[in-house]
């Protein structure tokens, strides 16, 4: 017999699919931090990261992941804070994070940077710890910037695992940040999961090898945009993403997510030329071409030689990225909610 994947809406979901044990202290966390946001009246930006897993058991051994090790969300979260947002950083757990992705385990990683010194003390013989003369610099630089946004409180981090963890998260933080209205962002960078198997269908052990194929019916993760411009944010600017491997399906498939949802611009970005290369699609609604909407594109470009590890003075494109989305979302704030 054959059986057709269900398919789930945002409000289906929800109630079906059980929280993430940690929903409710994560909540309390946030509402504390938006509101020492909005007595200081900073705009706020949730930056999501990283990619998001798909459990296959219920005691989990085996699981579906994403390609992202989250770059650019760790990026883009650095650049939002010198542009004087304050930022809550929604990543996966163990995927990178702001300042300390300059020092991970494969990039500059951190050990070495450190040396050894012989104690010059004859009644402490104990060596010291220092950095190497050639990385102070740098690592002084990053750690100013670092020691600066805790003093003010602007970074606030919390992690996900499965997609499930993200899609709660995701609309709590969302409610959470409503309250800005018009001076929240939603930077939706993190690579989530298309598909998912309900905790209905997990098998409860581990998947037992050695009975020859396996195979495992997905149902689609609901598409979560809709009521996030609907329901959950309340004029906020949202920003998604398009990762494509085909560019001549990038701009239309972008547009069809802003005629879908609603949401404000999409970033589209070809897999091989994402670092050096994006779009930025939106919906133009002062021109209609026989009542169908105009849309505007984009590109943003840096020399590719720039990006490449080990030159003194590395582009990131992110750069340009927050700097362009910035003078966006101002033009939005200055627009009021009921003339749009």
């Amino acid at each position: 017999m054959i059986t057709e994947p269900t398919s789930f809406s945002a409000e289906s979901y929800f109630a079906t699919q059980p929280p993430p044990p940690t929903l409710e202290h994560d909540v309390e966390r946030v509402t504390e931090w938006v509101q020492k946001q909005v007595a200081a009246g900073r705009r706020v930006v949730l930056v999501t990261s990283g990619g998001t897993t798909v459990p296959l058991e219920l005691n989990v051994v085996r699981f579906l992941d994403n390609f992202s090790a989250g770059t650019r969300g760790a990026t883009s979260a650095e650049y939002f804070l010198k542009a004087g947002y304050a930022v809550i950083f929604m990543h996966r757990q163990f995927s990178l994070q702001p300042f300390s992705r300059h020092y991970s385990h494969s990039t500059n990683p951190f050990l070495d940077f450190l040396e050894i010194e012989p104690s010059n003390d004859s009644s402490d013989s104990t060596p010291r710890i220092s950095v190497t003369p050639e990385k102070r610099a740098d690592l002084r630089e990053v750690l100013t910037v670092y020691k600066a946004v805790q003093a003010a409180g602007t970074l606030f981090t919390l992690s996900f695992v499965t997609v499930n963890d993200y899609l709660w998260l995701l609309r709590a933080v969302s409610q959470e940040l409503s309250v800005l209205r018009r001076k929240a962002l939603y930077y939706l960078a993190a690579a989530v999961s298309d598909f998912f198997l309900p905790r209905q269908k997990l098998s409860v052990h581990k998947i037992q090898s050695g009975k020859g194929s396996l195979s495992i019916e997905m149902d689609q993760v609901p598409k979560i945009l809709k009521p996030m411009v609907d329901e959950w944010t309340r004029d906020g600017y949202i920003v998604s993403f398009k990762l494509e491997t085909d560019p001549e399906l990038l701009i239309p498939k972008a547009r069809i997510a802003l005629e879908r949802y609603g949401h404000q611009v999409v970033i589209g970005n070809d897999l091989h030329r994402r670092k050096f290369e994006v779009v930025f699609v939106s919906r133009n609604p002062d021109h209609q071409t026989n009542g169908d909407t105009e849309f505007t594109e984009n590109w943003l470009k840096i020399d590719p030689a720039l990006t490449h590890p080990g030159i003194e003075q590395i582009k990131e494109i992110e750069e340009d990225i927050i700097r362009e989305l910035v003078k966006k979302h101002t033009a939005w704030i200055a627009v009021s909610p009921t003339s749009t």
